[in-house]
C-alpha cells in the first residue's frame, strides 16, 4: 500500500514536472544543436531523475526541498541512520575538545557518505553518474549492464546519501544534455549566462552579481530560478532552500565523506578545499592522488603525478582567490571531509581541439570516483569517541 501511494505521488509529480511544464532556454540561432548521439545510459534530464526515483525499492526517498521553479530536490538514503548520541552542535563539540559530543563514531557504526549532485545545472556529468549509482545500489549494475556488485556491497557497508541534482531549476533551463565536442564558449554561454547585450558573463565574473538579476540576457544554469548560485550562497543565512536542505542533511547525518560534483573543460580532478583544517586537507590530498592513480590505471584522462599540490595552512596570508563556499560550509557544520570534484565536460577549444572524454569515459570517471571514496572511508575512517572502548 505504501509503494502504491508513493507511485501515485511520483506519477503526479512526473506529469506536473514534465519537460514542457517550465521554460527551457532555447538554443540561439547560430549555436550548435544539442548532441544527438547521447547514449541511453547517460541520463541527466529532470524527467530521467524522476523516473529513477520512481524505480527505487531498496532506498528511501525524501523531497528535501522544492526549488523556486517548483521542482523537487530529492535525497535518496541507503542504510539505517546511526544514533549519533549527539549532545552538541559540531562547533561546540570541537570547542569542548571532542567532536564525539556532536556525533559518536565507533568501529561498530557505519560510515556515512554524502553525494551532493551538481548545484550547477549544466554540469550534467555528475547527474548521469549518480543516476547510475542509484541503479547500482538497486541492481548491482550500471545502465550499460556493467557489473558493479563490489561497489554495491560497499554502498551497503555505509549509510549512503545521494542528492541526484542539487539545482533542478538550472538543469531544466539548460538546453544541452551534453557538451562533448561542443565549443567551451557554448558551455560558458548557457552555463554562466549572458549580459543583456549578449556577451558572456563567464568565469569568474558570473559570481560578481549575486543574486544574478538585472543585467541578464540568458540566466545561466549556474543559478536557480531566483538567480542564486548555491555554491556561493550566504551560508550563515542561506538564500536558497536547496542550500538549506543540503546543509541540514549534513548537520543531521554527520557524514564522514562528502563530495560536491562539478564539471569543467579540463581533465577530471579532486580539488583542494579552502578553509578546512590542515589535517583534513591532507586527507583530501591523499584521496586526490588515489583517484588520479585509479584513472591512470584505467587509461582514463588524468593528471601527471607531479601536478598535485601539497596542502598548506591558509593563515600564511589572506588568499583572495579562495572562498568560503559550500565545501567549507559543509565541513564547518558537520566535520565532514568535504571536497569538490571536477569532471570533464568534453567540450573543445582552440587549446584543446579534441574532447578528452567519451560518454563511456565520463561514466567510468564518475563511478571510479565513487568506488574510491568508499574504499577510502572504509579503510581510513576517523573515529570520534567520548571515551576509549572497554
Amino acid at each position: 500500500m505504501v509503494y502504491v501511494f508513493r507511485l501515485i505521488l511520483l506519477l503526479v509529480a512526473i506529469i506536473f514536472f514534465s519537460e514542457e511544464s517550465f521554460a527551457q532556454i532555447k538554443i540561439e540561432a547560430g549555436d550548435p544543436p544539442n548532441n544527438s548521439d547521447i547514449p541511453a545510459f547517460f541520463k541527466s534530464k529532470v524527467s530521467e531523475i524522476q523516473n529513477e526515483i520512481g524505480n527505487i525499492r531498496s532506498g528511501e526517498v525524501e523531497t528535501t526541498a522544492v526549488s523556486p521553479g517548483g521542482l523537487p530536490v530529492y535525497a535518496v538514503y541507503y542504510g539505517e541512520k546511526e544514533d549519533l548520541k549527539s549532545h552538541a552542535n559540531y562547533n561546540s563539540a570541537v570547542a569542548a575538545r571532542n567532536p564525539a559530543f556532536y556525533a559518536q563514531k565507533d568501529s561498530i557504526s557505519k560510515p556515512v557518505v554524502f553525494f551532493v549532485g551538481p548545484v550547477h545545472g549544466h554540469e550534467v556529468e555528475g547527474m548521469a553518474g549518480l543516476i547510475n549509482l542509484i541503479h547500482i545500489a538497486e541492481t548491482g549494475k550500471d545502465y550499460r549492464g556493467k557489473d558493479w556488485s563490489a561497489l554495491k556491497k560497499k554502498i551497503e557497508q555505509c549509510r549512503t546519501i545521494i542528492i541526484p541534482c542539487g539545482n533542478p531549476d538550472g538543469r531544466k533551463r539548460c538546453p544541452y544534455d551534453s557538451f562533448i565536442g561542443l565549443p567551451t564558449k557554448i558551455m560558458t554561454k548557457y552555463g554562466q549566462g549572458t549580459h543583456k547585450d549578449g556577451t558572456s558573463w563567464g568565469w569568474p565574473h558570473a559570481k560578481s552579481l549575486h543574486p544574478m538579476k538585472g543585467d541578464v540576457g540568458i540566466l545561466g544554469a549556474y543559478f536557480n530560478d531566483n538567480g542564486i548560485n548555491i555554491m556561493q550562497d550566504e551560508y550563515f543565512n542561506p538564500m536558497a532552500k536547496e542550500t538549506k536542505a543540503i546543509l541540514e542533511i549534513a548537520r543531521k547525518e554527520a557524514p564522514d565523506l562528502t563530495v560536491s560534483l562539478h564539471s569543467h573543460e579540463n581533465r577530471p580532478v579532486v580539488l583542494q578545499p579552502a578553509y578546512l583544517p590542515l589535517f583534513m586537507k591532507e586527507r583530501v590530498y591523499d584521496l586526490a592522488l588515489r583517484v588520479n592513480n585509479r584513472y591512470k590505471k584505467n587509461n582514463l584522462a588524468h593528471w601527471p603525478d607531479n601536478w598535485f599540490w601539497s596542502p598548506e595552512p591558509d593563515d600564511k596570508k589572506f588568499p583572495p582567490s579562495k572562498t568560503f563556499n559550500l565545501i567549507s560550509a559543509l565541513h564547518h557544520i558537520s566535520g565532514t571531509m568535504a571536497f569538490t570534484f571536477e569532471c570533464s565536460h568534453g567540450s573543445v577549444s582552440e587549446n584543446s581541439p579534441e574532447p578528452v572524454v567519451t560518454y563511456d569515459n565520463i561514466l567510468d570517471i564518475q563511478l571510479l570516483l565513487y568506488d574510491e571514496m568508499f574504499n577510502y572511508i572504509l579503510e581510513k575512517r576517523l573515529l570520534w569517541q567520548k571515551s576509549a572502548p572497554d
